[in-house]
């Protein structure tokens, strides 16, 4: 009896073990376990710009049809600007024809002295990676490639990245080019990107212009009398044989291939209200990139809960109130303006906290305030802290974790009757605190 007893008590324990491992699968999906088969990559929670996991990202590798991306940004930044409509007509150069009849480059079969629409053309380069109608586009907003080229690195300075390098518009190699590649350029110049820089790329994108996302989640569509389709394959394609690589909430971005680069992906996908970017590099396979990306997504989604660890009005314990130099109060309440919240991963809210940095030039040398002070002044501002091992930071410097700092009341201004007696009072605390002082130094 004792022995059954025990052989059951065993049988128990390990039931708990398995059904705990399947429900709580994030605890078998920690970041050292990824093991993830590309030489680059980062994951990235959209609202916060927290960095959830990098691997390598400040490697620089040429990003292949990636590039394109920069090229829909400049595009969509165009028509927001009135420059151009997506019903506005061109036709199509010499150099975009001959890359569109060049077989190694599998186009959409470009025709000159046909007018083409700016929403066909970024349709067929968004979803099928299409070369020259990315040439095509890019010449027709900044008259030819190597200016749009410019434009690309002044854009790409101005969004903060930090590895990168643009000498066209389709993310091929130069050397690919037939000598025809943009002035400016060199023949043997890269394209150049590190996983960080395509990640920022990727959030500013989306950030900046959402609808991105209602092209580049299309799985299939037509241009010009053909059928094209989408390189993405985590995406629901009908009649094809993808859906080993589906991938529910996948709504883009952007493929790569070059021999030069290898295979990449940056993706983005929601769930449950939750945005990921994630971006894969030089993985050794079409399909491998899918599903190095579908492990990064996995365990963005598994191992991270967007929690709220300071709720608007907080106040940090000890700090408060500040004083206050010539107010009708000496003391102000400060709280902070808008709450915090960050995906962060269980049982570590505790690792999180707050400091001040108070805004020097609204203090006197005494480190008050200066009455008057109005209700909702921002003196400051409160920034977050983790305390935590897994701290990779935010993609976005100004998406830095951190919120304003305001006084809770209105302080006015004492009348002059009152800064008088305070003054009076102030002066012969003074001599008095002198006289104390002499005297004690007799005795000493």
């Amino acid at each position: 009896m004792k022995y059954n007893m025990r052989k059951l008590s065993i049988l128990f324990t390990l039931a708990v073990i398995f059904i705990s491992i399947t429900l709580h699968p994030n605890h078998i999906n920690a970041q050292e376990h990824l093991d993830l088969n590309s030489e680059s990559a980062i994951l990235v929670d959209f609202d916060s710009g927290r960095i959830l996991y990098a691997k390598n990202p400040d490697a620089t590798i040429p990003p292949a049809s990636m590039t394109k991306m920069m090229t829909e940004y400049l595009v969509l930044e165009a028509i927001q600007e009135g420059e151009i409509t997506w019903d506005t007509t061109t036709q199509i150069s010499d150099y975009a024809y001959s890359i569109s009849a060049n077989d190694a480059f599998s186009g959409v079969g470009l025709r000159q002295n046909q007018d083409y629409t700016v929403k066909s053309l970024y349709e067929a380069m968004a979803i099928n990676s299409d070369n020259a109608t990315t040439i095509a586009l890019a010449e027709l907003i900044a008259g030819s490639e190597g200016e749009f080229v410019e434009m690309m690195n002044e854009k790409a300075e101005e969004m903060g990245l930090t590895e990168y390098e643009f000498v066209n518009s389709t993310g091929l190699d130069n050397a690919d080019l037939d000598g025809n590649h943009p002035e400016g350029t060199e023949a043997d110049d890269l394209n150049l990107l590190s996983a960080r820089s395509t990640a920022l790329l990727a959030y500013n994108l989306v950030h900046d212009f959402p609808e991105v996302l209602e092209t580049s989640s299309i799985p299939e569509t037509t241009f010009d009398g053909q059928t094209i389709t989408n390189w993405n394959w985590m995406l629901e394609h009908e009649g094809v044989n993808f859906k080993q690589f589906y991938y529910e909430g996948v709504d883009g971005l952007k493929t790569g291939y070059t021999e030069s680069g290898g295979n990449s992906f940056t993706s983005t996908a929601i769930r449950n209200g939750t945005r990921l970017i994630s971006v894969v590099m030089r993985a050794d396979s079409r399909e491998e990139r899918f599903e190095e990306t579908a492990k990064l997504l996995d365990y963005g989604f598994n191992n991270f809960q967007t929690e709220e660890l300071f709720p608007s009005g907080y106040q940090l314990e000890g700090e408060s109130a500040i004083p206050v130099a010539k107010g009708k109060e000496d003391f102000v309440d400060v709280s902070i303006s808008d709450s915090i919240a960050l995906p962060i991963q269980p049982e570590e809210e505790e690792l999180y906290r707050i400091e001040y940095q108070m805004d020097e030039e609204k203090l006197n040398e005494n480190g008050e305030l200066i009455a008057p002070v109005e209700k909702g002044e921002v003196i400051g501002t409160a920034t977050l802290v983790y305390e935590g091992e897994q701290n990779e930071g935010f993609i976005d410097t100004d998406a830095i974790s951190s919120v304003n700092l305001v006084t809770e009341a209105s302080v006015e201004k004492a009348n002059w009757f009152m800064l008088t007696i305070g003054a009076i009072g102030d002066f012969f605390a003074n001599i008095f605190s002198s006289a104390v002082n002499w005297i004690t130094g007799l005795f000493n």
